[in-house]
Formats: C-alpha cells, structure tokens, sequence
C-alpha cells in the first residue's frame, strides 16, 4: 500500500517495486491499462518514458525521503519525463494525483 501521510490519503493498495534492471526495464510495456487502485515504483529512477505504451500514466517522481518533487499528470503514449533530484518514480493510472489530491511537497510512505 502507498499511502499520502501529509494529506492522509491511500495512493494505491496494489504496489510493485521494480528494483532491478530488468524489472525497470519491462515497467509497463505490454500492458493494456494500469487497475485503478495499482502503481508501479520505479527505482532507482529519474526519468520514465510511455514509448510503446497506449494510456496515459500520472507519474510521481520521488526523493529519498520519499517527498514529492514533481507531478507530471497524464504523460500520454511515446512521452518522456524527469525530473532533477527524484531517485525514484511512481506510476499511477491517469487522474490518481488529483484524485487523491497528491502535491508537490507531500511525503509518500510505502507499507
């Protein structure tokens, strides 16, 4: 479970963690949609791509403190993001962050 303990919300409940090259490597590519309770963890991870993909993706890129250092929402297919300072990336299905009115500046917390 991924959870927002700064605005006391559930991110996700289905979480996995692609920790190794290969798993980092496959990420999403092949699947068809992201369930909207699911998110992948990338890491470590500074920049993510859609190329291959068909959906879009909301992608929260992470510090070590597991501090929100930016939003991108909605990355469609064959897109590229980074950002300077994340060791590690969450991709979420496309509307989690506002849902769960996710910001920058939040902490994250892994259970």
């Amino acid at each position: 479970m991924l959870k927002n303990v700064t605005r006391g919300t559930v991110v996700a409940t289905r979480v996995r963690v692609a920790d190794t090259f290969w798993r980092r490597l496959k990420g999403l590519l092949g699947t068809t949609a992201l369930p909207i309770d699911a998110a992948l963890i990338l890491r470590p991870c500074n920049s993510v791509h859609t190329i291959g993909m068909r959906y879009a993706i909301d992608v929260l890129f992470l510090d070590k403190t597991y501090r929100v250092v930016k939003i991108v929402g909605r990355l469609g297919p064959n897109r590229l993001a980074a950002a300077a300072g994340a060791v590690m990336a969450v991709e979420l299905p496309a509307g989690t962050a506002a849902k769960t009115n996710t910001a920058v500046g939040d902490y994250l917390e892994l259970y």
